[in-house]
């Protein structure tokens, strides 16, 4: 046999065997190693796409949501300052309200008070003329003992008015 290259036939003849056996192998391997990697790799690639994708979609829900939140607040700030508006509106009808009725029970006291004072006159004026009947009377007993003229009986009126007092006969 010639030499090829300058190599042994025995050499070159595991060389190529060792070359098969290699590139055996290296197919070998890829099919029950490499493969299975790179499934790994793509499959771990994919899981961290999608969990990229999944945070940048919590992150836009997110926004959403502090948005939406944003918008109720400033709703909020707006029912709360109507609903105090109406508390206010309800606290001046309240206060006009009881003012109003404070006013007619001072008008309905005064004229209760009006009606008792006018009572009490009547009665005191009743009284004044059971007075002055009771002193007529006297004055007739009095004229009737003495049986006198006019100047006496003058004189007995003066005496009497100034028995019952001054302040009594004038009101």
């Amino acid at each position: 046999m010639e030499q090829l290259f300058g190599l042994n036939p025995q050499l070159l003849h595991d060389t190529v065997l060792s070359i098969l056996a290699i590139l055996f192998l290296f197919t070998l391997m890829s099919y029950l190693l490499f493969n299975p990697a790179k499934k790994m790799l793509k499959d771990r690639q994919e899981r961290i796409k999608n969990d990229i994708d999944t945070a940048r979609k919590d992150r836009e829900e997110a926004a959403a949501v502090k948005a939406e939140y944003d918008a109720k607040i400033k709703g909020i700030e707006k029912e709360a300052e109507e609903i105090l508006s109406e508390a206010r509106q309800k606290a001046l009808k309240n206060e006009s309200r009881i003012v109003d009725e404070a006013k007619e029970e001072a008008v309905r006291i005064i004229k209760r008070a009006n009606e008792e004072a006018l009572l009490e006159k009547k009665r005191i004026m009743d009284e004044a003329k059971q007075e002055m009947i009771a002193i007529a009377s006297m004055m007739a007993g009095k004229v009737v003992t003495a049986s006198i003229d006019t100047s006496i009986q003058d004189a007995l009126v003066e005496e009497t008015l100034k028995e019952i007092g001054e302040s009594t006969w004038q009101s």
